[in-house]
This record gives C-alpha cells, structure tokens and sequence, in this order.
C-alpha cells in the first residue's frame, strides 16, 4: 500500500505539471465528494458567487467515490479546473488539494459539510479505531494545503482546528448557506409538500425518523435496528429510516419508509420526532425545533472508537436510550416532554440574517486581499 501511494502521488503530480501550463483565470472551483448531484451548500453559494462576482467564472464539480476508476478519471477534470482557479473551495477531503505541488496564488476554503460538531473526525482521530491509520494518513496529506477553514460557530473554532491540524487562527466562523433553507418557513413547506405528494400515508400520523450515523462496523446497528423495527408502534406513529450513504444495510419491511428520492434533511422536515445517535444532523433538527431521541446502544464503545467534542451525556438535547425497548416505550407515552435544546445555538451561531451572502461576503474580502 506504502509503494502503491508513493507512485500515486507521483503520477498525479506529473501529469498537473501539464495543467499546471495553463493560465490561471478570474475562476472559483467548488469540489465535493459528498454527492454525484449539487448539494444544498453549493447550490445556493454558486448561484450567489454567479451574481455578485460577474466577471468570475464559477465551477462545480459533484462527484461521489463509489466508483474508484471513474473517480480517477474525473480527478484529471478536478486537475484542470484546480490548476486554472484562483480559488478552490471544498466540503471534505480533497485528494488533489492536499497532495499535488499547486501556484502559489491558488487560495483554498474548507467549508466542510457538517453543521456545528459532535463526534471528532478528521486529523483528530488518526490512529483510532474509527480514523485513518497513521503511516496512511501521513501519506495522504490528510488536509493540507488550506488557506482558510470555516465553521459554524465561535465555539467551534478549537476543535474544528484540531480535525484539520491547523492553527486557531486559520479557522473562522463563517456557517453553511443551508441554514438559509431551514429558516426559510416557505422552503420548508414546499419540501414537505413534494414529500406528502409522493407519500401521502405520511401526513395520517406521526413521523419518527431514525438517522443512525455511519459506522465502519454495522453488525451492531444492524441488530438493534431490526429490533426497532419489528417492534414499533405502527399504529400510533410512521416510521421513516435514512441511513447514511455509505451504510450497506438494506430496509425491506414494507411498514418502514425508506424514500431514496428524498434527503435526510427533506425528511426532517416532515418529522415529529428525530431519532439520531451521533450524526451532526442533530442541528439540523435542533434549527427546525425538532424533538429528539437519541439511540446510543454503543456509547461506550464509540467513545474508544471515536470519541466526541462535546459532553455527550450532558449536552444533547433529548433522553439517551440504550435499547429499543425503552424508545418505543417513550414514544407510548400519553405526553411527551419537550427538552430544552442549548447545543444548537451554542454550536451554530442562529443570529445572521443571510447565511449565503454572509459566506460569500468573506469570499470577496479574501479575493481582494489576493489582489492586493
């Protein structure tokens, strides 16, 4: 694996040298490996870059790595695009970012993908169960090359810092234009209506959604999902299970609703209740005044895994379950209690106006500082 990334490396800046030739342009990059389709974040912030910046050229390129050959292939259009950018911004690691020799006049922006923090990721768990081992990281560059990092709150700034490796004073609170949407009451309410369109059984009752996040090992949430599922309550409540993209675990009970078509955020928005464990769309729902649960069968473990930024027992919103059993009791309940959320506002600042345009008004302060 040692030698194989070595050569890796060296191709790839061999051939850059070729785009390398091109000139640079009036151009801003977008990348991720989020989504083969446009995410919330850059749909939003290139529509917005397009009108205020005119004179730039503003490029997005979607694409997921769950074909590694085809990805190779794209990654020589990331090159060219990179290589004739004065600006590149990116939602999550970049292999060409962190790994090729660029211009020094190329600026790079993290924005990351996530909402606030929870557990940690990134540099911060190299070596740990749920990380990257070492001698790889070291040789992926696991992000280098940033300019400038963004998060969604003062009080992420620390810690953010330590998933990338950088200094504090490379990180700014700058949060996600998808914020924009969750405060939009009209956005929200289209969403729910092309969803009850499509699902109109989904407005009878109750929606709980359950959003585990993703683990490396699944045979645990595997058990404690089927669990859930063969004992819920399915006449009293829906249930709405997304798991995340990665996951290989497949839904086949016909009471369960499982809509690919429609995003975890999407189906948030027509939820009553949000079952989560340790995913950051917990802020997501925190922004919308959802009421959650959260299933934490593996805590303990996780903790070794992985471990979290914040006091998890302490600061989530809402009661911890160790078994399904004591979800569906809860959810039986005659009255169920509203828990106060002080995460959400603590970990994404709520008091900007415009989230789009505050981003991109630090876009243009740093595309006039390089000018300078």
């Amino acid at each position: 694996m040692t030698l194989f990334l070595y050569l890796f490396k060296f191709i790839i800046n061999f051939f850059y040298l070729f785009f390398k030739l091109f000139k640079t342009r009036k151009k801003i990059t977008l990348i991720s490996r989020q989504s083969n389709s446009i995410t919330e974040d850059y749909q939003l912030l290139s529509e917005q870059l397009r009108k205020d910046l005119k004179d730039y050229e503003v490029i997005v390129l979607c694409k997921k790595m769950d074909n590694k050959i085809a990805y190779c292939f794209h990654m020589f259009k990331q090159m060219y695009h990179i290589a004739t950018s004065q600006l590149v911004i990116l939602d999550s690691y970049s292999i060409l970012i962190s790994n090729l020799k660029h211009k020094q006049d190329l600026q790079v922006i993290q924005i990351w993908h996530a909402l606030g923090l929870m557990k940690k990721a990134g540099v911060s768990i190299v070596g740990k169960e749920e990380g990257r081992k070492e001698n790889i990281s070291k040789l992926l560059n696991m992000h280098k090359n940033y300019n400038y990092i963004f998060t969604t709150s003062e009080a992420c700034i620390p810690s953010m810092a330590e998933v990338f490796g950088y200094d504090p004073k490379f990180v700014s609170s700058v949060p996600l234009p998808r914020i924009d949407y969750l405060k939009d009451r009209k956005y929200v309410e289209e969403c729910k209506k092309k969803v009850y369109q499509k699902y109109p059984t989904l407005k009878k009752k109750k929606n709980v959604l359950y959003a585990p996040t993703f683990r490396k090992e699944e045979s645990l949430l595997q058990e404690n999902l089927n669990e859930l599922i063969q004992n819920f309550n399915y006449d009293k409540y829906n249930l709405i299970i997304k798991l995340h993209p990665l996951s290989k675990i497949m839904v086949s009970e016909e009471r369960v609703f499982s809509p690919r078509e429609f995003s975890t955020l999407e189906m948030i928005m027509v939820s009553d209740y949000v079952i989560s464990d340790y995913s950051s769309i917990i802020y997501e729902a925190g922004i919308l005044h959802k009421n959650q649960l959260f299933f934490a069968f593996d805590l303990d473990k996780y903790k070794n895994k992985r471990d979290f930024f914040i006091d998890y027992t302490k600061e989530v919103p809402g009661p911890i379950f160790k078994t399904s059993d004591e979800i569906i009791s809860y959810l039986n309940q005659k009255e169920i209690p509203v828990h106060e959320d002080s995460l959400t506002g603590k970990y994404v600042d709520l008091s900007i106006s415009n989230y789009t345009q505050n981003m991109v008004s630090k876009i243009k302060e740093i595309l006039n500082n390089e000018e300078r």
